[in-house]
């Protein structure tokens, strides 16, 4: 806070005439308050001034007639009358005679004081003052004086100005010179300390309100007190008054700031800067360091402030050798004990970074920009703010003052006044780098300063770069150089870190440090320290020194991993200095493992299959304890799957059998209670490897048919459902289970909100199963490799220990609550990370990517059991087929999941549950299996369905042992209804086996018969039609389907319609139906039929067309491949558009329209017929596309819906040769093949889908007669 702000604060701790202190109420800054005295109350403010202004008035009359002792007498006896009545108003003053009083006032001081100095010794005139300005004493006058002169000098100009007039300036600065200068003990003044500072205080406040005024400074100027003063701070300040500096200080800034020309030529004539520097000189090799930067700061006021009048006193002082004498000052600084004058030496510092911009020319230099630079840089339009360095002798001595100290605090205020220097102006940089060449000339010293002051240097050197944007090269290679040298460790560490943040800024740099040698530099480090970890490994204890050197190391991987970041040209740099074996040592340790992996991601792009043989050697062999080396790779594997190229080199590498192998060795991992190795690791953290190492199978499936035809060909999905169920968590045991009786339970949907974000306690056990579950339920989606999978399934909170968790769960079980169907304990919005699945797959939202997921799923199913807990055991089952068979609804999963050998997986799995019908699981499988039959069911599987209930047949050859033969009846018997491998023993063989005979109990007739009755029911579902429609008994053609919401792709692929060749051209065409070559275009015509329904239309924001043929061809020796015939349906204004334009084949994402060729013909290269009324989705429509030829290059179109023309219309033929060719060479050809739906290049996401049906090209123009004999229902149905 201001002073000026302060002191009327302070005016109440002032006694008043009664010798009282004065309470809040009688503050200045607070409002008067009514406050009980000897008449009762104080007067009001308002009658108050009234009566002082009556007072007063009768003063002004009677002044000229009195004494001057009569006239003193009487204005002392009115100031504690008007001081109290400032103190009651706050402040506010309403006095018509200020002006009066203020000079009356700051006279009658002004003649106290010299009255005090005339004719004595400045001793006793010191001591004389200071006892007119005590607040106690004989002499009380003084004090009401300057109190009233203080309050005076803050109301207005003219008052002030009054107060000047009376010569009150120079006396003050006559009294400041002997306080500062003649130290008195505390004894000698008579008062307290407290006394002496609000004393003071007022002093100085008062000096300050007079000297900002031009006319307080000029009459100061008429005496040579402020010369005195200046010369004695700089000859005098050790032995000054040491409570006086600072108030003096704060005096001679503030008239540094009101300088004018005058006070400059003063000052000029005085010598007073020359006499200061020659004093400061004197005294600097025994002065503090502190001290001396204090005394110097004040001439430095008085030469920056006077800079923008007049450069006298700036050329004085360098004249004089000023810039020496701070360059000696602040070289004392270090080593000294400076820790409470710290602000000194900053505040000298300040001013001299201020000065560096002091000069009338601007420097010339002539800009060399080193190429290459950031293409958004341009040292043309770099424009000047005025603030530009012109000063050259102050930067030199900050330079030089950093070149010779190494001093921490010195150091660091020089390179933030630097920093400074180019926020002010950004071609400051430029200025002093091309002249001075600091930062350049401060690199080879920094290994020599303080660690904190290398950090603040980089930092610099850093922000040239990234704020200026401009690439420094010659301080780059000065760094580099620096770093090859690694004369200290600390200081290479932060370099490689200062060029590291340089190097993300932009991919240019990761050229230029690839070409300056810095790259080859790393490599040679890194193989040296790698070939040291291989010999040294687990032998040495680590050590201080060692910590620095594995710190290095961890840094020069970062810059080599950034410096490969996006850089192909470096990643074959890395691969041709051979560092593949020696980067792959530092994956053990994990300080290096992120960059190891970075580094290792990167060299992928060159080969994958040597990254992928050494993600999956190191998952291999890795132990059973290094969870988090398992995690890191797995997470890298997954960056490189994003890549589909990836995935090639993933299946040839064993990708599968690794990541399998992984679930393999987590046998036992979820026991409750864990056991073994596996105790001291958490169930979170073992379920994170298994999410990981499933989302690493996943990715390698996505979108990849050869991947997934592999998986599935080779049996991984049985393997999966073995290595997930021996985790620990499943049911491993033979026993049968004990069927109970369930209520309405839960679905899978809640299950997993309770499990994974509901407070109910569940086994750790059923946690497990859950998660897993989870985790394929989001792989048979295709989502389980997103990078939001693992949030959504992740706990809101860390589950409690397994015998605490058992525990609690024991004693609901004792009370008869556990595991309450959670309708009335969770909210709606717990639901939202989990949809109802009968919701969710309703509309047929959800396709099943992954069905081998499914088939685990089921497997897993009858394994979803706890002999302690049968209850919620069986709940959770019956859950999980519930959603299983939600799954299946739609005509499109049933046909995927058929093809997946679900139906032989579900008779395999769950042949207790179908055995016995009354087990709960027993309706749910049925209704799956029905639903999937419906679709498709093998003859094997068929069979084993009919064996259900009943007893196995049983070969009279399997028991060779004729005494042995009733054992083996009776034992088939009495298992057939439960065993798991019953169905196995299916008669597979073409030799019809005896079967023997066996005796029933009415038991087994009992159970038999209900099993026949649902077998029998099962059969009638299996043959029905799902959807039936008396009106219309003709069955749907086969199809395929294209929808473009996942990928906004999907099409068939003509690869042969024709081939036209020269005449030097070998015959030998592959593919295609006949004999001999096919002309193209055909000289008749052509004809496109096609079934076709519409499922889904797009909207007008993602319109996507439905494309039903699109011809392409390429002649050779061309690049370009062109379109010559395309129909489809444009969404947009529902038409049917019919093209023979000659378009070049390329990506929507750069398809221009091109430049209009003359046609010289009068038909049109594309029509349209509109079909508004003919299309609707949900039904099956027949389309016909006629193109008859006719005489020279025009043809007649014809198109058809549902046998219906919708119009005809005359067009330009498909042109003979493609592009603009007019002729063909004898040795070229031309390849004509073609695309139904939407090829890849054309990729565009959309909401359509669409299934095409029985679908024909031919080579000649049908009649409208045969148009309507395609199209009716028997041909429809009769398609194969």
């Amino acid at each position: 806070m201001d002073p000026a702000e302060e002191l009327p604060k302070q005016q109440g701790d002032f006694l008043d005439e009664t010798g009282q202190k004065p309470g809040p109420d009688n503050d200045v800054e607070a409002p008067a308050q009514p406050e009980a005295s000897g008449e009762g109350q104080h007067q009001c403010p308002a009658l108050l001034w009234d009566t002082l202004a009556k007072q007063f008035l009768e003063y002004e009359q009677a002044s000229p007639y009195l004494i001057p002792e009569e006239q003193q007498r009487r204005l002392l006896g009115f100031l504690p009358l008007f001081l109290k009545a400032w103190e009651e108003s706050a402040g506010i003053v309403s006095f018509p005679n200020i002006q009066f009083l203020a000079s009356e006032v700051s006279k009658l001081l002004t003649k106290e004081i010299k009255k005090k100095l005339n004719g004595k010794p400045a001793e006793d005139a010191r001591l004389a003052v200071g006892q007119l300005l005590q607040l106690k004493g004989e002499e009380e006058d003084g004090c009401v004086l300057l109190r009233s002169v203080y309050l005076l000098s803050q109301t207005d100009s003219g008052t002030l100005w009054n107060i000047i007039k009376s010569g009150l300036p120079v006396a003050l600065m006559q009294c400041l010179y002997l306080f500062f200068t003649f130290p008195l003990g505390k004894s000698s003044d008579g008062g307290t300390r407290e006394e002496d500072e609000q004393v003071q205080e007022m002093f100085v406040q008062t000096m300050l309100n007079l000297y900002r005024e031009e006319q307080g400074l000029e009459e100061l100027l008429s005496a040579a007190e402020l010369q005195s003063l200046i010369i004695a701070t700089a000859s005098l300040w050790d032995q000054c008054n040491l409570s006086w500096k600072a108030p003096t200080g704060r005096v001679l800034r503030t008239i540094s700031k009101a300088q004018t020309k005058t006070a400059i030529m003063y000052l000029q004539a005085a010598d007073c800067i020359k006499i200061a520097i020659q004093n400061l000189f004197k005294l600097a090799d025994t002065l503090p360091a502190s001290d001396m930067c204090e005394a110097v700061s004040i001439i430095l006021c008085f030469v920056k402030d006077s800079y923008p009048i007049s450069s006298a006193l700036l050329s004085e002082f360098e004249n004089n050798d000023g810039y020496q004498l701070l360059v000696k000052i602040l070289l004392r600084w270090e080593g000294s004990p400076h820790s409470e004058g710290d602000h000194h030496v900053e505040e000298v510092l300040d001013l001299l970074t201020c000065l560096t911009v002091c000069g009338k020319t601007e420097l010339k230099v002539s800009g060399n920009i080193t190429h290459p630079q950031l293409p958004h840089f341009d040292f043309e339009q770099t424009q000047s703010s005025g603030m530009t360095v012109k000063n050259l002798q102050a930067f030199q001595v900050l330079q030089s003052i950093f070149q010779k100290t190494s001093d921490l605090h010195l150091c660091r205020r020089i390179l933030l006044a630097i920093k400074t220097l180019w926020a002010w102006d950004t071609m400051n940089f430029f200025f002093l780098e091309w002249t001075l060449q600091p930062i350049s000339q401060f690199t080879d010293i920094i290994p020599l300063k303080p660690h904190l002051v290398q950090i603040q240097f980089f930092q610099l050197v850093e922000s040239v770069v990234l704020e200026l944007s401009y690439i420094p090269h010659e301080i780059l290679k000065k760094v580099e150089c620096l770093i090859k040298e690694n004369l200290v460790l600390s200081c290479t560490i932060v370099a490689l870190r200062c060029l590291h943040s340089i190097t993300k800024r932009d991919l240019l740099f990761t050229d230029i440090f690839r070409d300056s040698g810095l790259l080859g530099q790393l490599l040679t480090q890194l193989r040296k320290q790698a070939k040291i970890l291989r010999k040294t490994a687990g032998t040495q204890a680590p050590c201080l020194e060692q910590g620095t050197e594995k710190e290095l190391t961890c840094v020069m991987l970062k810059m080599v991993a950034a410096l490969v970041l996006g850089s192909v040209r470096n990643a074959v740099v890395i691969k041709d200095y051979g560092m593949v074996p020696y980067i792959k040592i530092f994956l053990d340790d994990e300080c290096y493992r992120s960059d190891t992996l970075c580094i290792l991601e990167q060299l992928s792009v060159i080969n994958t299959e040597e990254y992928m043989s050494i993600i999956i050697g190191a998952l291999c062999s890795s132990t059973q304890g290094e969870l988090y080396l398992k995690l890191d790779l797995l997470k890298s594997l997954l960056r490189i799957l994003e890549n589909p190229k990836c995935h090639s080199a993933f299946r040839t590498c064993s990708g599968f059998n690794g990541l399998l192998s992984l679930l393999s060795d987590m046998e036992g991992a979820l026991q409750d209670p864990p056991s073994g190795a596996w105790a001291a690791t958490g169930h979170s953290l073992i379920l994170e490897l298994v999410l990981y190492t499933l989302q690493g199978i996943a990715a390698a499936l996505h979108l990849d048919p050869i991947n997934s035809d592999f998986f599935q060909r080779n049996g991984f999905f049985e393997k999966l459902a073995e290595d997930l169920g021996s985790l620990g968590c499943f049911w491993t045991q033979e026993r049968q289970q004990v069927p109970v009786q369930l209520e309405k339970g839960r679905t899978f949907a809640e299950f997993l909100n309770a499990a994974l974000y509901s407070s109910e306690p569940f086994p750790a056990w059923l946690k497990s199963c859950i998660r897993i579950l989870s985790f394929l339920d989001h792989m048979i989606k295709g989502t389980l490799h997103l990078d939001s999978c693992f949030l959504e399934i992740k706990p809101a909170a860390e589950e409690p220990p397994w015998d605490v968790q058992k525990g609690q769960l024991d004693q609901q079980e004792e009370h008869g609550t556990s595991f309450k169907p959670l309708e009335n304990k969770l909210a709606a919005s717990d639901y939202r990370a989990w949809a109802d699945p009968e919701d969710r797959l309703e509309g047929g939202n959800c396709a099943i990517i992954h069905p081998g997921a499914v088939c685990v799923m089921v497997r897993l199913l009858p394994k979803l059991y706890k002999e302690e807990h049968p209850e919620l055991s069986q709940e959770i089952q019956c859950a999980v087929a519930d959603h299983v068979q939600s799954l299946v609804k739609s005509e499109k999963s049933r046909q995927v999941m058929c093809a997946s050998s679900l139906l032989s997986t579900i008779i395999t799995s769950c042949q207790h549950a179908l055995n016995n019908d009354s087990h709960p699981l027993h309706l749910p499988l049925i209704r799956i299996f029905e639903k999937l039959a419906s679709q498709s069911i093998e003859p094997d599987v068929l069979r084993q369905f009919l064996w259900l209930g009943t007893p196995p047949p049983i070969v009279t050859g399997t028991c060779r042992n004729p005494a042995k033969t009733t054992l083996c009846q009776e034992t088939s018997l009495c298992k057939a209804a439960c065993s798991e491998d019953s169905g196995a023993a299916m008669p597979d063989n073409p030799v019809v086996p005896q079967l023997a005979t066996r005796t029933t109990s009415s038991l087994w007739v009992s159970r038999g018969s209900a099993i026949a009755l649902q077998t029998s029911m099962s059969l009638i579902s299996m043959t029905s039609p799902r959807n039936f429609q008396p009106h219309n008994t003709s069955l749907a053609p086969s199809f395929v389907e294209f929808d473009m919401s996942p990928e906004g792709y999907g099409c068939l692929f003509l690869p042969t319609l024709s081939t036209v060749m020269g005449p030097n051209v070998e015959h030998s065409i592959s593919g295609g139906i006949g004999m001999g070559a096919r002309l193209f275009p055909p000289s008749g015509g052509l004809t496109v039929s096609s079934w076709f329904l519409v499922s889904r239309f797009c909207s007008t924001r993602d319109a996507h067309p439905l494309r039903f043929l699109t011809v392409v061809r390429h002649m050779s020796r061309m690049e370009q491949e062109f379109v010559c015939f395309a129909v489809s349906f444009s969404p947009t204004d529902h038409s049917l558009v019919i093209s023979t334009e000659e378009v070049e084949f390329q990506p929507l994402d750069i398809m221009e329209p091109e430049v209009e060729v003359p046609n010289h013909s009068s038909a049109p290269t594309q029509i349209e017929f509109s079909c508004t009324q003919q299309l609707a989705t949900g039904q099956w429509h027949h389309l016909t596309v006629t193109v008859a030829k006719e005489t020279k290059r025009n043809c007649i179109v014809s198109a058809y819906i549902n046998g219906q023309i919708l119009g005809s219309a005359k067009m330009q033929y498909i042109q003979p040769l493609p592009g603009s060719s007019i002729s063909m060479e004898p040795s070229s050809f031309v390849d004509i093949y073609g695309y139904i739906a939407t090829p890849r290049i054309w990729k565009q996401k959309s909401s359509l889908a669409w299934r095409l049906g029985p679908t024909y090209l031919f080579e000649e123009s049908i009649s409208g007669e045969t148009v309507e004999l395609m199209m009716t229902p028997k041909s429809l149905s009769s398609q194969p």
